[in-house]
């Protein structure tokens, strides 16, 4: 943990990222904006060549599309609501009093809108294709970006509550979807490799909640589902999950009704660039200014 605050401080010390007085909530500066941005030029020409489909959805979607996804019932402990004020003139005098006093909590008359946060850049997706009806042949590919929320407080300044997740979302065949996912393991070391980070692939687990979701997990991991490429970033003995390279079989084809041109459920795969942890990553290996990050890397990035 004194590695995780020695470099959140030092972080907050360069202007890299704005402390906000809570845990996981940080602005950020021009600079680490700027290498996103180039860090996504960088996936724009290793994938763009591929053909997928750009959608940008907005950090919040469909309350009705989010219970039906099931994520309730496997990563409670995560996920965000969004709640509004809802009442009369009344209840909004109580509300001001409430705060003025500060002795109660004022959020406590809040309703529940029809919006959730995004808990993950492809949610939004599957509903919006499946409404389009059968995918056409040779499967889809998709090129999301969105801001997600995790309710994960902490000062590891790589796990942060709001992120940006670039994903692409292969849909098809078995065969299809995971050639895809082998393709972007392969990519996603080389990558790395460009600008100068060490990484590791392995195997890996969502934070499925509960005794039920111990059993997920041993599947998830027995079948190989899920693998991560780990850079490290506050520690060298635990690094980071950066990437992610997920395999779904027809779980959410059948949950969504996503069909193959034949009428057959289609598979799907995705793979996820961490953005804020990426830069976080170059940061921590080659320093805080990036002026002095060695030539090849800002060439890279750069040009």
């Amino acid at each position: 943990m004194d590695m995780q605050i020695s470099f959140l401080d030092r972080l907050f010390d360069a202007g890299l990222l704005i402390d906000t007085g809570v845990d996981g909530l940080y602005g950020r500066s021009g600079h680490f904006e700027d290498v996103i941005a180039a860090f996504e030029r960088l996936i724009d020409k290793v994938g763009g060549g591929d053909g997928a489909e750009a959608m940008r959805f907005p950090p919040g979607m469909n309350r009705e599309f989010f219970e039906k996804s099931g994520y309730m019932k496997s990563f409670p402990q995560l996920a965000g609501t969004v709640h509004s004020f809802c009442g009369n003139e009344l209840d909004h005098m109580s509300l001001l009093k409430c705060m003025e006093v500060g002795e109660e909590d004022w959020t406590a008359g809040q309703q529940a809108t029809d919006i959730v946060l995004t808990p993950a850049a492809c949610y939004p997706l599957y509903p919006t294709i499946a409404r389009r009806g059968n995918l056409p042949a040779g499967g889809a590919l998709f090129d999301l970006q969105s801001y997600c929320f995790r309710h994960e407080p902490s000062k590891d300044p790589a796990r942060q509550q709001l992120f940006r997740m670039r994903e692409y979302v292969c849909m098809g065949t078995e065969s299809h979807v995971t050639d895809f996912r082998q393709l972007w393991m392969d990519r996603g070391v080389e990558m790395m490799k460009s600008v100068g980070l060490e990484v590791e692939i392995d195997i890996a687990n969502d934070p499925f909640f509960g005794r039920a979701g111990k059993m997920l997990v041993n599947n998830q991991r027995d079948q190989n589902l899920k693998f991560e490429l780990l850079i490290p970033i506050t520690s060298a003995a635990k690094p980071t999950a950066c990437m992610s390279f997920n395999y779904h079989q027809d779980s959410f084809g059948q949950k969504w009704g996503l069909n193959l041109v034949d009428g057959s459920v289609a598979h799907t795969a995705c793979v996820g660039f961490g953005l804020e942890r990426i830069a976080l990553a170059l940061f921590h290996t080659h320093g805080l200014d990036v002026k002095q990050w060695p030539e090849h890397v800002r060439s890279t990035l750069w040009g």
